[in-house]
């Protein structure tokens, strides 16, 4: 029996490790397809849903980090990105074009495991908080956020689309406005306890985040930055049952 019919595809171009993920995320309870490039995968979700993507930088033909863009541009597939270095520069660019997270080869099967139910809870419908009240609306200085159906609107009424990462990066503010929120506590809420204290995916996330957000880079805006102390929401917030 597959775990919540979660289908799961492995972008690889070695057969090696496209078997040994595939077989391990098998032996989990996941229903998972190899693709051994893009070609492949565009014919796979031409067919059928695909919940999240073990997706290779290097690939053959197109790479992973088109691949990474055209996916966070056009869908809500989450995206765990599979770097050959644990190079920071490989870590930021593929959350930089919206990666849910990283994680460098070669990996400890635990961990990868480990990162795939991580990314499943965060991204598989709407997250835990959300569930409990799937229709809670957010608003704060004429922006709308739908938990529920992870919408977010801009006051001119644009659709605002946001990666997994950046979407519970701001429920944590909303959920906490107007209170400094540190580093660690914002790696703990939105990556779990086992986040290395150097993980730079808070930076990468907070600087698209605010991006989106129209928000200016020098931290003065809704997000503002609290020297030596960490990150403040500076907007009211306001809950609306819709």
């Amino acid at each position: 029996m597959t775990v919540d019919n979660t289908f799961i595809a492995v972008v690889e171009d070695d057969p090696e490790i496209r078997d040994l993920t595939v077989g391990l995320l098998s032996r989990e309870g996941y229903e998972v397809a190899p693709c051994e490039n893009v070609a492949v995968f565009e014919r796979l979700v031409a067919r059928r849903r695909v919940d999240l993507v073990l997706l290779d930088i290097m690939l053959p033909g197109e790479d992973g980090l088109s691949l990474c863009r055209r996916l966070r541009a056009t869908g809500d597939t989450a995206v765990l990105m599979v770097t050959a270095k644990g190079d920071d520069i490989d870590r930021v660019v593929g959350l930089e074009v919206g990666a849910d997270d990283y994680l460098a080869k070669p990996y400890n099967p635990r961990e990868l495991v480990a990162r795939v139910r991580a990314i499943l809870r965060r991204t598989r419908g709407a997250p835990p908080a959300a569930a409990r009240t799937p229709r809670e609306v957010m608003s704060f200085q004429g922006w709308r956020l739908d938990l529920g159906s992870r919408d977010l609107t801009a006051p001119d009424g644009r659709n605002v689309s946001l990666s997994g990462g950046e979407f519970d990066l701001l429920v944590c503010f909303l959920r906490h406005p107007q209170r400094v929120l540190s580093r660690d506590q914002l790696l703990d809420w939105t990556r779990g306890r086992n986040a290395a204290p150097y993980d730079r995916t808070i930076d990468v996330q907070l600087s698209r985040l605010r991006r989106k957000l129209d928000d200016p880079a020098d931290g003065s805006g809704l997000i503002r930055t609290v020297r030596g102390g960490g990150y403040l929401f500076s907007a009211q917030v306001e809950p609306d049952m819709a």
